[in-house]
């Protein structure tokens, strides 16, 4: 449990977590460790059958706390790691993880997304990776394993954002729903899992994470060492500068 989520059982096997973290569930260090562990504790729980990973709020998830970093930019090292952590928590689990997303879905956002078995987002929903215009980079891989390798790299390059009817047209979620069905949707999706024989959906999830090309882990590791490089750059510091400032950036 968590300040910013907190995370519940229900008596059908299904496990809903939920980020609160107003204004915008940008999560913390602390809070990246704290999400990572209780989705592994869920997942080593024999109880839970499904994880439904959703949030309250104006979105999903923007991902790490920049006003964290602008303050103290030696906590990138600790806010990878909680990434890395949570981010492989999601697509090791034993168990189905779907992220049922509203809103801006960036950053982190797109981590978790990208690592789950299964998306489904409100119609309100949109995804992107402002990485570059926040002095950082990191997600490209969840990015791609959702779109394909030119559409990440157009939006990585450009910042864009793309909405819910578009990412379902490209195949990178499973449906769109409108905002006020989509935790119903979510758990009716979840109950239909968590009611066949939890032996079997859990041999399935590791044979189909095993059969999944390239590792997905170590091509986020190698990227969050050029989030590294990226935070020795003074243009780096300007990103974070000028995004709490609420200003344009001056390269």
């Amino acid at each position: 449990m968590s300040e910013q989520f907190t995370s519940r059982i229900h008596d059908n096997g299904v496990a809903e977590v939920v980020l609160d973290r107003p204004p915008v569930n940008a999560l913390n260090s602390a809070g990246w460790y704290a999400l990572a562990e209780c989705i592994a504790a869920l997942g080593e729980n024999t109880a839970v059958r499904v994880i439904v990973i959703r949030a309250q709020g104006r979105g999903f998830c923007a991902g790490v706390d920049i006003k964290e970093l602008d303050a103290d930019s030696s906590l990138i090292v600790a806010v990878n790691a909680g990434n890395y952590a949570t981010f492989k928590a999601v697509h090791l689990n034993k168990v189905p993880v779907i992220a049922a997303v509203h809103g801006f879905v960036l950053g982190g956002g797109i981590g978790v997304c990208g690592a789950a078995d299964i998306v489904i987002a409100a119609e309100d929903a949109s995804f992107g990776l402002p990485e570059v215009d926040r002095g950082a980079m990191g997600g490209a891989a969840h990015l791609q394993r959702m779109f394909g390798v030119q559409k990440t790299r157009y939006l990585f390059f450009t910042g864009e954002m793309i909405g819910a009817p578009e990412a379902f047209r490209l195949g990178a979620i499973e449906r769109v729903v409108p905002r006020e069905r989509l935790r119903d949707e979510a758990m009716a999706i979840a109950a239909k899992i968590a009611a066949k024989s939890p032996a079997m959906i859990r041999i399935a999830k590791e044979a189909l994470t095993g059969i999944e090309d390239g590792n997905l882990e170590v091509k986020y590791r190698w990227e969050q060492g050029f989030t590294l490089q990226a935070y020795m750059s003074p243009d780096s510091a300007e990103t974070r500068r000028a995004f709490v400032e609420k200003r344009d950036t001056r390269f």
